[in-house]
């Protein structure tokens, strides 16, 4: 498998990019999203690429952010989501965007999205949301997802054992005396409140 490229962008579409690495050009499909990230033709980048092989077809698809690639992989697991859907998806919204519509369950914004109907919408929230929401929590994926100094600092504190409740409470009473405390501050004192 193919875990990234990096070289120079040769040709860039808002739903492909061409990287010539050593003399070969690679194509890459891309959503929306990776396109706005991606710098100018003419330029170095590295690619993070997804690789689809089947027995017709040898697919490449690619990504500026890990975060993207990791909602791309766990879209694609459910039934019925493929690659073509799940970049229609990642054009639609920003991979944090997307996210949040599925953990907070909104099917309205979902079905908002070019070729998902309510009982795609439905199995894409039955089947991500815990596992997005417990990967959001532990830190695993998408780290930049919720990149605020509260969501940083909460992070923090459930990976030093304390529990999400509690250490939210503890921020939330914090930031009603001073938002615009740093992430090291927002933890140094929640840690006395705990």
């Amino acid at each position: 498998m193919i875990e990234f490229i990096e070289g120079l962008i040769t040709e860039k579409a808002p739903t492909h990019i061409v990287i010539n690495c050593n003399g070969v050009g690679y194509i890459a499909q891309m959503s929306l999203f990776s396109y706005s990230q991606f710098p100018d033709v003419g330029n170095k980048t590295k690619v993070l690429m997804h690789q689809v092989i089947r027995e017709d077809t040898n697919l490449l698809y690619g990504f500026f952010t890990d975060v993207e690639r990791s909602v791309f992989r766990q879209l694609i697991t459910v039934n019925g989501i493929g690659v073509n859907t799940a970049r229609m998806m990642l054009s639609a919204m920003s991979p944090s965007e997307l996210v949040e519509a599925i953990t907070s369950q909104n099917l309205s914004l979902l079905q908002s999205i070019k070729g998902i109907g309510i009982k795609t919408a439905q199995r894409i929230v039955i089947e991500l949301k815990d596992k997005l929401e417990k990967n959001i929590e532990t830190g695993n994926i998408l780290t930049v997802v919720h990149n605020t100094n509260k969501e940083q600092a909460l992070t923090a504190l459930v990976h030093l054992g304390f529990s999400k409740p509690a250490s939210d409470s503890a921020l939330n009473k914090i930031l009603k005396t001073d938002s615009s405390l740093s992430v090291e501050n927002l933890i140094k004192l929640a840690l006395k409140m705990l």
